[in-house]
């Protein structure tokens, strides 16, 4: 009937944009979401652990993976036209910098800041993926899910979602949701968030006095290509910590030991620091031990120099993580999603 195949012992090396080479004992390749029930009611599949994959661009595997690998490639975008807001559809297998690329081509307004992001669209919500001040939750108007646990297609809306800092409900249960679309609503106009990171110098460069969604983009680009490697140079999963966060008693008492370390206040009581920030700081930016390193160009930025193993990049992530504690109290927590390893080992 199509709309899937099915593959054993599988590598995945070209399935994770830090190129670590390991395998699954199932790769499922899906093209048609409506085959979903039908691919996970295999007798091969229903007694072994699923992992839904992606672009692989927000996971580092530090072991193979004993189970089943499901790939979204599902394509499409459904578009409907509301007055100045679109309502659009789309496919949890498209990319989704190509799914920026086009709501930029189409004059619709809202991700311009999250351009150049690697990764689907079905693993934007997950992540709630955000950039340059900017968050996917604020566009979702809800995701279409495969709930295991029903075994029926659910419309979740963005409450639902329950979306927060790197988080939603579909990464705290991981297990029980698979992402078949999301439902975006974009304006043709809304307020440029030009005030974070760079952007508002980096358009005073390019000579933009009056900028557009586009110059926006523009500037992202400029900004992201001059920071981060790119994964098809070098093996990499992007920001590999999340920024902290603290009570801002504690924010206090780091800025009067550290008069020059970043922060920024997000509630009454939260301050956000900066990762890359402690790290640079304890001297582990261009860190290398063997293939595992950590990117000169950015401290956030876990790197795979050649033939590096999964376990390698995650002791030296791990190496980091306990000498940013030492220094400054601060436990820093991954973004990407480590398979084979606890994160608190």
């Amino acid at each position: 009937m199509g709309g899937y195949r099915v593959t054993e012992n599988a590598s995945l090396a070209s399935r994770n944009t830090l190129r670590v080479d390991v395998r699954a004992d199932w790769l499922l390749e899906l093209t048609d979401a409506a085959r979903l029930p039908d691919v996970l009611a295999l007798p091969a599949i229903t007694s072994t652990p699923l992992l839904v994959l992606g672009e692989g661009s927000n996971i580092l595997f530090a072991d193979d993976f004993h189970g089943a690998v499901l790939a979204m490639a599902t394509r499409g975008v459904h578009v409907e036209e509301d007055g100045d807001v679109a309502r659009i559809a789309v496919a949890a297998g498209e990319r989704w910098d190509d799914f920026v690329r086009w709501s930029l081509s189409q004059g619709f307004a809202g991700l311009e800041n999250l351009i150049l992001i690697p990764g689907t669209v079905g693993a934007a919500p997950i992540q709630n993926i955000g950039a340059y001040g900017v968050e996917v939750a604020e566009f979702i108007e809800a995701v279409e899910a495969w709930d295991r646990t029903t075994r029926k297609v659910v419309s979740l809306d963005r409450t639902a979602c329950a979306f927060a800092y790197r988080d939603s409900l579909f990464k705290r249960e991981p297990d029980r949701y698979i992402v078949t679309a999301v439902r975006f609503a974009l304006p043709r106009k809304r307020e440029l968030r030009l005030d974070y990171a760079g952007i508002g110098d980096q358009l005073k460069r390019m000579g933009i006095v009056t900028p557009t969604p586009f110059h926006v983009a523009e500037a992202v680009v400029h900004l992201r290509t001059r920071k981060l490697p790119d994964p098809a140079v070098i093996g990499n999963a992007g920001s590999f910590f999340k920024n902290p966060q603290v009570d801002t008693e504690t924010a206090a008492a780091l800025k009067r030991d550290h008069p020059d370390m970043p922060q920024w206040p997000i509630a009454d009581d939260a301050v956000k620091l900066s990762a890359a920030w402690l790290i640079e700081s304890c001297g582990f930016k261009g860190l290398r031990e063997e293939d595992a390193g950590i990117s000169n160009r950015h401290a956030l930025v876990l790197v795979n120099h050649g033939r590096a193993r999964g376990d390698q990049l995650w002791a030296l992530a791990q190496k980091v993580r306990r000498g940013v504690e030492e220094r400054f109290g601060i436990l820093l927590h991954p973004e990407p999603k480590v398979i084979g390893a606890s994160i608190d080992t």
